[in-house]
């Protein structure tokens, strides 16, 4: 039976053993499909031989844990970290520090299929059960089917490691990853301040008057979400409440057959949407939220023509590379390149987007293409 603490004492002293040790995997699970504010409800731990769950939902003190995570000479094994590490600082003040990550590695050495499934299926034949997979990890007790699936997340993943780092280090990519890994460690969960209605993708096509219904909409399925204890989106869907504050219908007919707006959703929230609506549209001009705008860069026809260039030498690069171009430099970085127009290495070091292993591998092909000559 996987063990599974759930006092701080026995946290205390398992971190005791973790602390002795070179290598962990660790994953967790968390209830973000459940609860208006998401928190970490499972930890998993495995060390050779043995895999540990830990319940932060019973056990109030895991600092010794930390501790351990934060110490570089203990590798920590995960797959897919970023998540897991904004999660960790969030909840628990954690910051990870020796980090491998068995996705980004898997990226790195051009597999098709980056998946922890995946990866484990092909090369050592493991088929992970996904049953679990949007479960509620908040529920108490947890089965013992759940603890053997959150289990099976760590378990291989020591072998794993040790077949990526050997396949890194033979091609000559184990420093890229080291890179990588480092820049995932600092990840955090941004604060948001200001409007609700800034978040939403698709809001800046909206006018001020249409951002303020939206506004209104959020904040009223912010305060259902809260009461209901779910996240937003199972009140109602982005799309939906979009669809209202575009049209800003004034009437429950004219809800009908908007994007995403069922006939049930309109049955019983309808009435609450018309008067968001209404009171959006009695708001004086200088009550309305506005959209922050970037000012618009004038096109540089030479500037694009670089970029092409770029585009396609990165093209054969990664195809060379057996890696996907996305992985080798992000489109991002190619436009900031193309508008800056390095002419030495050492120009690399103004782009924040550039890693030290591109400007190494890449930098000379890079400056070639820029000069119109095709290294």
């Amino acid at each position: 039976m996987i063990p599974l603490l759930t006092e701080n004492s026995a946290v205390a002293q398992f971190a005791a053993v973790l602390a002795k040790e070179s290598i962990i995997a660790v994953d967790l699970e968390a209830d973000s499909l459940h609860s208006y504010n998401e928190k970490v409800c499972l930890l998993q731990v495995t060390i050779p031989g043995k895999t540990v769950l830990i319940d932060p939902l019973a056990a109030d003190d895991l600092t010794p844990l930390g501790a351990v995570l934060a110490d570089p000479a203990i590798v920590k094994i995960f797959h897919a970290a970023d998540y897991d590490i904004r999660c960790l600082y969030r909840d628990f003040g954690f910051t990870v520090r020796g980090l491998f990550d068995t996705m980004i590695s898997s990226q790195f050495l051009g597999e098709e299929k980056v998946g922890l499934a995946d990866m484990l299926n092909k090369y050592f034949g493991v088929e992970l059960n996904k049953q679990y997979q949007r479960a509620d990890w908040s529920m108490r007790p947890l089965s013992a089917p759940m603890l053997d699936y959150a289990a099976e997340d760590t378990n291989h993943l020591h072998k794993l490691h040790a077949l990526l780092e050997e396949r890194l280090i033979g091609c000559g990519r184990r420093d890229w990853v080291t890179e990588e890994f480092l820049r995932l460690e600092e990840g955090r969960f941004l604060q948001h301040d200001g409007p609700l209605c800034l978040r939403v993708k698709g809001a800046g096509r909206l006018d001020r008057r249409q951002l303020a219904i939206l506004e209104g909409l959020l904040q009223w399925r912010d305060g259902e979400a809260r009461k209901r204890d779910c996240p937003s989106f199972k009140v109602i869907g982005p799309q939906a409440l979009l669809a209202i504050a575009t049209k800003a219908p004034e009437t429950l007919d004219e809800m009908t057959g908007l994007e995403g707006l069922f006939p049930r959703l309109v049955e019983r929230y309808g009435k609450h949407f018309l008067t968001i609506v209404a009171t959006a549209r009695a708001l004086p001009t200088e009550a309305l939220p506005i959209f922050p705008r970037s000012e618009r860069r004038e096109k540089d026809p030479q500037a694009e023509e670089r970029f092409m260039a770029l585009r396609k030498w990165r093209k054969n690069k990664a195809i060379a590379l057996e890696l996907d171009a996305g992985i080798l430099i992000n489109n991002a970085l190619l436009e900031e390149i193309s508008r800056q127009i390095p002419k030495t290495l050492d120009d690399f070091d103004s782009m924040p987007l550039m890693r030290q292993w591109q400007k190494r591998e890449l930098g000379s092909d890079i400056l070639n293409v820029i000069d119109g000559k095709r290294g």
